[in-house]
């Protein structure tokens, strides 16, 4: 028998179920797909249709909006209430969407131009989110390495432009963080709160930055429709929520399940699960 079907035998029917919608939560149809489905337009034609400044907009206001989660991270480390990112034991992600629905109401009217205004105050309702998430699925919201996994979550939810590879799998997109997690966990570990600025940290948002900011290029594509309105507005940013929502539920399940069983065997139980990407 194939060591890898030996470690799907190992789990627990009720945790390779969990393991199973794991999966299809982060293995599921790029962000693109799901917006352009909401929009009715391919997204590639709507990006074309951007203005050239609006590249540049998206990386000051994607960096702008990390760095304030970030900000958020730092500032409850080691606190073990961590409020407000704990609430009760479900997350509460329908409060989170219809929060980042009511923002896109808002981009929805203002376009590009709400941007800057708009994407911290999404990002940052999204990053508690996802820290409720992690809370959900047993981890310490006090810890260095938990806020900074709730933040590579953002980074999770597609490839950079720098990426050769669209279709990197979920342990390849992780392993590719993970080092420059490892660093700037311990550099603030054994530095501070005050290594926020640290080179290692630096680093690390640069990677999350570069693959956040493509989603939130295809995000503001499909706002760019003309009087797309309010109401598309809020559906767009619904969307947008609920794919990173997904990817925190997928990374953190795994995550806990490891903590259980071992890394090895839940990867080698994950890459025999064979699940339809139909959306």
């Amino acid at each position: 028998m194939e060591p890898s079907s030996l470690a799907a035998q190992a789990l627990s029917k009720e945790d390779l179920s969990a393991l199973r919608r794991a999966k299809h939560e982060l293995e599921s149809p790029a962000l693109a797909m799901k917006l352009a489905s909401i929009v009715g337009s391919p997204l590639e034609k709507l990006m074309s249709r951007m203005p050239a400044f609006a590249n540049e907009k998206v990386t000051d206001a994607t960096e702008l909006a990390l760095r304030k989660c970030l900000s958020i991270a730092l500032r409850t480390l080691g606190r073990r209430d961590a409020a407000p990112l704990i609430v009760p034991d479900r997350p509460s992600n329908l409060l989170h969407k219809f929060a980042v629905a009511t923002t896109g109401a808002a981009g929805g009217a203002f376009g590009l131009f709400a941007l800057p205004v708009e994407l911290p105050v999404t990002t940052t309702l999204m990053f508690r989110s996802i820290c409720d998430i992690a809370r959900s699925e047993g981890e310490d919201l006090s810890s260095i390495d938990t806020q900074l996994q709730c933040l590579t979550v953002l980074g999770m939810g597609g490839t950079s432009t720098a990426d050769d590879d669209a279709d990197f799998g979920y342990f390849i997109m992780r392993g590719a963080l993970a080092q420059a997690v490892s660093k700037a966990s311990s550099e603030i570990a054994t530095k501070g709160f005050t290594a926020h600025g640290s080179a290692a940290l630096l680093r690390l948002l640069n990677t999350i930055a570069a693959r956040f900011s493509v989603q939130v290029s295809e995000q503001i594509a499909a706002k760019s429709i003309p009087a797309i309105g309010a109401v598309l507005g809020a559906m767009v940013n619904t969307v947008f929520i609920d794919h990173f929502q997904q990817v925190a539920h997928g990374h953190f399940t795994v995550r806990r399940l490891e903590r259980q069983y071992g890394q090895e065997t839940i990867e080698a139980a994950y890459q025999t699960i064979e699940i339809a990407l139909d959306g």
